[in-house]
């Protein structure tokens, strides 16, 4: 019972709505000590907002990655570009980043160090909430409030709360300047003169945009059709903070999905409609409410859901974070307020995790409308359309402009196409009302600014009678659905998900017990899916033959050779996540045989050489679960040093 009551404890506090409950420093130092993620350029000081991911973390990050290429570009046959970071600011200006893509800055007027002016607001009212014994019952609701609003504020309210809180430089206690817009993309001149201005891509979404042509034309000029790409981004950041959840460089992975704006329909959304959803939707932030676990189809019945394609996403990305391991009690799906979407978009929810920070945004599923599309076509000239056939062709009713070749020719000369240029560009009631006019007087004077001339023609020249035509389609703008990953924020999220400590070990010497840092990642998300333990250091030729198998069968492994007892050498395996571990003993020898322990449980069985590839494949890939493989494999066995501490499997 107590050890249920602690596992039970230990689920409520991971779910607790404000915080996700680890130990900072014990966690922090673990990532460093292990080089899983350090400060870029760290033995020169560093750079705020810069990391360098080590050996594990690359290693879950080329798994990350390769999960999300077989969940989504291989399962919904999606194309894959890689496009070019370095941008020509005209492509900016067409996506509004260069007018729109800011914060608001604030400086403190002596330093002139430079501080976003949400954010100090922001943590001024989480120490006031956390540390201000004496604040009634009225402010707090007031500091909630604003904090709940934070984003809806411009520059000029963000002002007015510094000044009314007294909000000063944190690091100097100095006043600070008025807000004031910063532009977060990093500019860079393209080529010599300088001439030419440019910017690293603050997302990766505009490649896909600008090759829309050659995309369709690459699908058979069928829609609708996806288009992926993964790669780096750059974000000015004013002040850096939250370790990996704010930084200056990162990974996205991000998928543009082009459909016809006028067809709402998806041809998988019947296998999704009953995936549940936490939804915490505008409505219910607004009331104060919390989320709601919902059904695809229940969420689209109540209305939060207006786009079929948004829906079905928004289920492959709950979907996605269950593969990756993501604590149940610690996700949500969080609408937009109306005020707080982006420039582009017409709806959006985020798929948030629960962090010891709080509630961290990983993903954004947006309904970008034809916002991006329109702005490229009109920006470059060229028509960014795709082709609509219709199942039954319909005759419309048009104003032709009729022109009498041979003989305006010889009248206009050099200023015909200018002139059929004009006539060409008016609207149908614009060309009836010059037919009357030649109707009634016999000719029509107009001006074609082009040329800076004034035309006048007879009605031997030109005629505009109604015709009729058939229309076979259309050309039409798609619209766009658009998941967005942070993939550095899922890692991070992932790692503190998967952290807890197991417990100190009675059995010790008093001066030799540990707390040991484990890393609960599943299988398809570990760094390393083996960890290979020999007992005595004369094993190396069944070690590299192990090695050898494994390599054959693409099953990543480290190799643990040390000197140290079986334990430690176990509790290095547990803190970097790898699930599974082979211990080399006497027995590998003489029966042909070794002890494989799970991770999370501590539980051992005892397995023969010739069937560790299949039995491993089987856990990793999740065919067999490791209940399986004890029913299989009677004989089990467990070290000392495990014998206590043991972690449920979640």
């Amino acid at each position: 019972m107590k050890k249920e009551i602690n596992q039970i404890t230990k689920e409520w506090n991971r779910a607790n709505p404000d915080k996700l409950h680890i130990n900072p420093e014990e966690f922090n130092e673990l990532l460093t000590r292990r080089f899983f993620v350090i400060p870029s350029f760290e033995i020169y000081g560093g750079v705020a907002g810069l990391y360098d991911y080590g050996p594990p973390a690359c290693a879950i990050k080329a798994n990350i990655l390769d999960l999300w290429r077989r969940h989504f570009v291989n399962e919904e046959n999606m194309l894959e570009v890689d496009c070019s970071s370095l941008t020509p600011e005209t492509v900016f200006v067409a996506s509004g980043h260069v007018q729109r893509f800011a914060d608001w800055m604030v400086k403190d007027v002596v330093t002139n160090d430079c501080f976003r002016a949400d954010k100090l607001v922001g943590e001024f009212i989480d120490t006031e909430l956390e540390e201000n014994s004496e604040l009634t019952q009225e402010k707090t609701e007031e500091y909630a409030l604003v904090k709940k609003k934070i984003d809806d504020y411009d520059g000029k309210g963000l002002d007015e709360l510094i000044q009314k809180y007294g909000i000063k430089s944190p690091t100097t206690g100095n006043e600070l300047s008025a807000s004031y817009p910063f532009n977060l993309m990093f500019s860079t001149p393209i080529g010599p003169t300088g001439k030419l201005k440019g910017y690293l891509r603050p997302e990766t979404a505009q490649g896909i945009f600008v090759n829309f042509k050659r995309l369709l034309e690459y699908n058979g000029k069928q829609m609708p059709f996806a288009s992926a790409q993964i790669g780096q981004a750059f974000r000015n950041e004013i002040s850096p903070r939250s370790g990996l959840l704010r930084v200056r460089e990162f990974t996205l992975a991000e998928i543009e999905h082009f459909l016809n704006p006028d067809v709402d329909e998806h041809p998988k959304l019947d296998t999704i409609s009953s995936i549940r959803v936490p939804f915490f939707s505008r409505e219910n932030q607004t009331q104060g409410l919390n989320p709601v676990d919902l059904t695809i189809a229940e969420a689209m019945e109540k209305g939060w859901l207006t786009n079929k394609t948004h829906a079905y996403y928004i289920a492959r990305v709950k979907l996605f974070m269950d593969e990756c391991g993501v604590l149940p009690t610690a996700i949500r799906f969080r609408q937009h307020l109306a005020n707080e979407m982006a420039h582009y978009a017409r709806d959006c929810w985020d798929c948030e995790l629960l962090t010891s920070y709080g509630w961290i945004e990983v993903v954004g599923i947006a309904n970008r409308s034809c916002f991006d599309l329109e702005n490229h076509s009109k920006y470059s000239k060229n028509e960014l359309v795709a082709y609509e056939s219709f199942e039954t062709p319909t005759v419309e009713e048009f104003v032709a402009v009729e022109p009498v070749k041979q003989k305006i020719g010889k009248i206009l000369k050099g200023d015909v196409e200018p002139v059929m240029t004009y006539l060409n560009s008016l609207t149908d009631q614009e060309r009836l009302d010059l037919q009357k006019q030649l109707d009634e007087t016999g000719k029509i004077s107009f001006r074609v600014e082009s040329i800076d001339k004034t035309i006048e023609l007879t009605k031997d020249l030109i005629a505009f009678p109604k015709r009729e035509k058939k229309i076979l389609g259309r050309n039409y703008t798609p619209g766009v659905i658009e998941p967005s990953f942070g993939i550095g924020r899922i890692i991070y999220c992932l790692l503190e998900h998967s952290y807890w400590v197991r417990p100190k070990q009675e059995h010790e010497k008093e001066e030799d017990k540990i707390q040991r840092a484990v890393l609960s990642l599943p299988p398809a998300i570990a760094p390393y899916k083996v960890a290979l333990l020999p007992i005595k250091a004369d094993q190396d030729q069944i070690v590299k033959k192990l090695q050898q198998s494994l390599a054959r069968y693409g099953i990543s492994h480290r190799v643990d050779a040390g000197n140290q007892n079986i334990g430690k050498k176990y509790a290095r395996a547990d803190d970097i996540g790898i699930p599974f571990a082979i211990t080399i003993d006497d027995n590998s020898v003489t029966a042909g045989t070794v002890t494989i322990r799970e991770r999370d449980s501590c539980e051992q069985v005892i397995v023969p050489i010739s069937d560790l590839i299949t039995v491993l494949n089987d856990l990793i890939d999740r065919i067999k679960l490791w209940e399986d493989i004890k029913q299989a494999y009677p004989e089990q066995k467990q070290t000392a040093s495990d014998k206590v501490g043991k972690k449920q499997v979640k």
